[in-house]
């Protein structure tokens, strides 16, 4: 069991305020514990007591994210909590390598074009022809996005899994903002068509910069199972 150290940021669950992502390399069936102070703290008890008694919990605990969330509640949580606390406990699987594809962007929008020629092959290989019109769009507009207001290098990931998942990450922490644009603007619906096409989309921060990401519904997908819960 370790407690790894995060970056500060606003609470889990609080959405709207920036925050900075951490990465590591979890072995397959790694359980995660994240949960907010509530849980283990109070007027009668400092954090690193709350830390100790979870600990104990856990170790007692056994693998199956549902039955660890009700012993963890059951042990640390107070009777009567004078706060509100979130518990989410995932075990991580790998994600299949054939699911996953990458490129590397040139400095150049001229580029683009081809670049939406191999995620159109990659797409048909997938047999996800029919998100490509969105999928080219949203490549376009965050590609060329990266390419013009961010700083290189710039990189494209899709992911296959029971959505599609674009990222593309480049060197610079500024992030883009959706605007409504007037009718005697040249410019500025980009993001506004990726929120259109996209079922979410988001922006997290690295240390060495950004990744902008747009969710798609992609319905041929097969479903893999997942074990998550959340209390």
């Amino acid at each position: 069991m370790e407690i790894r150290d995060l970056p500060e940021g606003p609470p889990l669950g609080l959405g709207g305020l920036r925050f900075e992502a951490a990465e590591w390399r979890l072995p397959e069936g790694t359980q995660l514990v994240l949960y907010t102070d509530g849980l283990i703290e109070n007027r009668q008890r400092d954090v690193g007591v709350g830390l100790n008694v979870l600990c104990e919990a856990l170790s007692g605990a056994g693998i199956d994210p549902e039955e660890t969330c009700e012993t963890v509640l059951e042990r640390v949580l107070p009777a009567r909590p004078v706060d509100d606390a979130a518990l989410l406990i995932a075990i991580t699987r790998a994600f299949p390598r054939e699911r996953i594809a990458e490129w590397d962007v040139p400095a150049f929008p001229a580029e683009v074009p081809a670049l939406r020629a191999e995620v159109f092959a990659k797409l048909v290989e997938w047999h996800l022809e029919e998100t490509a019109f969105a999928t080219e769009l949203i490549l376009s507009e965050l590609v060329t996005n990266a390419i013009r207001y961010g700083a290189p290098p710039v990189h494209l990931r899709l992911l296959r899994d029971t959505k599609l998942v674009m990222e593309v990450s480049d060197g610079s922490s500024t992030s883009p903002h959706l605007r409504y644009a007037t009718d005697t603007d040249e410019g500025g619906r980009g993001i506004y068509l990726v929120a259109q096409f996209a079922e979410r989309w988001g922006t997290r921060f690295t240390p060495n910069g950004k990744i902008v990401w747009a969710e798609q519904s992609a319905p041929s997908v097969p479903v893999l199972p997942v074990l998550v819960s959340a209390a």
